[in-house]
């Protein structure tokens, strides 16, 4: 499977000498524009961080070359008195006092806690940014998701894209940013030791050659981080089995099935197999650079070991003293560090604006489900609607299969209609449609015989009052929960205790052991309540009568109640829909007797359309759907 093209991945490599540099500015131009991003990021996190991470670089790069200079005297300083004698009145006679060598130590000691100081504020800066940058990333992500259309959520290369961004999300924006502070502090070091190598006597060529030495490690370094960082999104789909294989192991709603099947052996074979896969080729890339680096530092080491020669000599000769030596042995070695830090530092920016692109490629994604027009219109909230499906098709993303196909519906004011069909009909796929979580492929969708694309979203949103057959399940409290049906409404607990009462769930909600502040599952509560799916759909129901949208949809509502308690919530309901357009979706049929329009779909397209006495009257696929369930309902009650 080869890997997917991406922005930076479409730049055609040349194919002429002469397209060379139009080739590299367009590299460039990308990597300075992933940059720019990354610093946007953090100054939007705080100013202060580029303030404080400025001042500790410019005291990083300064502080090593002051100390080597204190470090050059105090040496000088013992090696003059050692050889003209240990009297002080000749020591001074030289102008070498012990107020000067007690002033070097003292020196020496305060800059060496001064560069300790300085290096744990760098890390203790680093560290408070990182959360706050990492807060502000994964808010952008939340932000995002929200707006992102339904549909991407069917699509593989959108959780692609949410997984590589929610794994650069935690420390790639500021690892970026402290490398680059890194290079800076690095340069300032480096070019003031190549000043430094540049006054030893016949030998300011030599640091040229060090930097020249360290060349091919640059070629290497960002060779192979641009080959991790395109292998990593090659195996972007190993990760995320991975992820799914080892988090199904640990989920808490899988546990009981996983230990009755032994499918924990199964994941955790799947989990190893597909590691190797992945595992293979990372370690091929790691292994292949480290051999490259071993090759370049055996030839930097000997070069650094004929200089420090060199400089031995000059000792022996007596052209320079030990202080000396010594500053020019530590400008060798810090030029020679210098270059390797840049070097990796400069590839680890480079790869890191690479895998920015991830967060980028997701922030980036335009949503579709927008209003049609430029001025959306509003929708007149308070009363019923009327509802029109115009030739209506659709399939799901990635999908050539049509779920449905040619549906023409109109559900007039204050209707009460019933969607019926076996699984796989469509009737789901249709309510999608009608909320605007998805658009039609085909034809269109009329609300108060306006196009629906012409609202805007949110309004639309707000006008139906829903409740999925994949109802969510919060880790809040029962009244919270409730509350979800509507965030935007002032709570009022009466409001909140009626809406309970209405979905049947005050009963179990008041043997609960702080009743409506019980905070439901154990993911963060130790005192967290697990409820049966029985009380979770009680809840969801409840959620709907907290709620006063102007059209109510209800999608098996009631799948996991007894038939006692469907009938008491569908009471309920009667009271709820007055003067609205409901909808409901059941496979309970007895419950379609009180619709004044049921639509039974089959295959995605509308096969019957009426009331319950004209479809009953037919004798068509309605009135084989509900003769056998009532058959089989009188059976069962024969039998018990």
């Amino acid at each position: 499977m080869p890997p997917r093209m991406f922005e930076y991945e479409k730049i055609p490599k040349p194919k002429s000498f002469r397209e060379v540099p139009s080739y590299l500015k367009k590299i460039v131009s990308g990597f300075f524009s992933r940059l720019v991003y990354v610093f946007r990021l953090v100054h939007e996190t705080g100013r202060w961080i580029f303030a404080a991470l400025t001042v500790v670089t410019i005291l990083q790069g300064i502080v090593p070359v002051v100390l080597t200079y204190v470090s050059k005297y105090l040496l000088n300083a013992l090696q003059t008195m050692h050889g003209k004698g240990s009297g002080i009145e000749e020591f001074t006679t030289l102008g070498i006092s012990s107020d000067n060598i007690l002033f070097l130590l003292i020196a020496m000691s305060v800059l060496g806690i001064f560069n300790t100081v300085i290096w744990q504020v760098s890390g203790a800066i680093t560290k408070i940014a990182s959360e706050r940058v990492t807060m502000q990333v994964r808010i952008r992500i939340m932000q995002k998701a929200k707006e992102t259309d339904i549909a991407a959520f069917d699509l593989p290369a959108f959780y692609e894209k949410l997984e590589n961004a929610n794994r650069e999300a935690g420390h790639r924006p500021l690892q970026i940013i402290q490398s680059i502070f890194g290079i800076i502090s690095t340069s300032i070091t480096m070019v003031s030791f190549v000043l430094v190598l540049a006054t030893a006597p016949g030998m300011w060529w030599s640091a040229l050659i060090i930097i020249a030495v360290s060349v091919p490690s640059a070629i290497i370094s960002l060779t192979f981080r641009k080959k991790n960082f395109f292998y990593m999104r090659f195996r972007s789909k190993e990760r995320r089995q991975m992820n799914y294989y080892s988090n199904t192991m640990v989920n808490k709603d899988m546990a009981k099935e996983l230990r009755i099947y032994g499918l924990g052996d199964v994941l955790i074979d799947r989990f190893k197999s597909i590691f190797e896969i992945y595992f293979k080729g990372i370690r091929k890339l790691i292994l292949s650079e480290s051999v490259w680096h071993v090759a370049i530092s055996v030839i930097s080491t000997a070069t650094h070991g004929i200089f420090f020669a060199m400089l031995a000599f000059m000792v022996f000769m007596g052209k320079i003293l030990i202080g000396d030596y010594s500053l020019y042995i530590g400008a060798i070695t810090s030029i020679g560090n210098s270059v390797s830090n840049l070097i990796s530092t400069s590839a680890s920016v480079y790869e890191g604006t690479l895998f920015i692109d991830n967060l980028m490629s997701f922030m980036n994604e335009k949503p579709t489900v927008v209003p049609s027009v430029k001025v959306p219109e509003r929708v007149k909230h308070g009363g019923p609607h009327s509802i029109e499906f115009c030739n209506v098709s659709f399939s799901y993303p990635g999908s050539d299969k049509a779920v449905l196909q040619n549906i023409n519906l109109k559900f007039n004011p204050g209707e009460t209609v019933v969607l019926v069909g076996l699984n796989g009909a469509g009737k789901t796929t249709l309510i999608k449609l009608l909320t605007r979580l998805y658009d039609p492929t085909e034809g269109v969708i009329l609300l108060d015989g306006k196009d629906l694309r012409s609202y805007a979203v949110e309004d639309v949103y707000k006008t139906f009052g829903i409740i999925f057959q994949d109802f969510g399940k919060y880790a809040f409290t029962v009244e919270e929960n409730i509350r979800f049906g509507d965030v935007t409404k002032k709570a009022e607990e009466g409001d909140v205790r009626r809406a309970a009462a209405l979905g049947d769930a005050d009963g179990f909600i008041s043997d609960l052991p702080d009743g409506y502040d019980t905070p439901l599952m154990r993911h963060f509560e130790e005192n967290g309540t697990e409820l049966s799916i029985g009380q979770w759909q009680k809840l969801a129901i409840a959620r709907a009568f907290y709620s006063d949208h102007d059209i109510l949809i209800l999608d098996e509502p009631t799948a996991s109640l007894d038939p006692m308690a469907e009938q008491e919530i569908y009471t309920q309901f009667d009271m709820l829909r007055q003067n609205k357009t409901s909808i409901f979706v059941s496979h309970r049929l007895s419950s379609a007797t009180i619709a004044s329009k049921i639509v039974v779909l089959e295959y995605g397209k509308v096969i019957e359309e009426g009331t319950h006495a004209q479809l009953m009257a037919s004798q068509g696929k309605y009135f084989e759907l509900f003769s056998t369930q009532a058959k089989r309902y009188i059976e069962s009650q024969n039998e018990e």
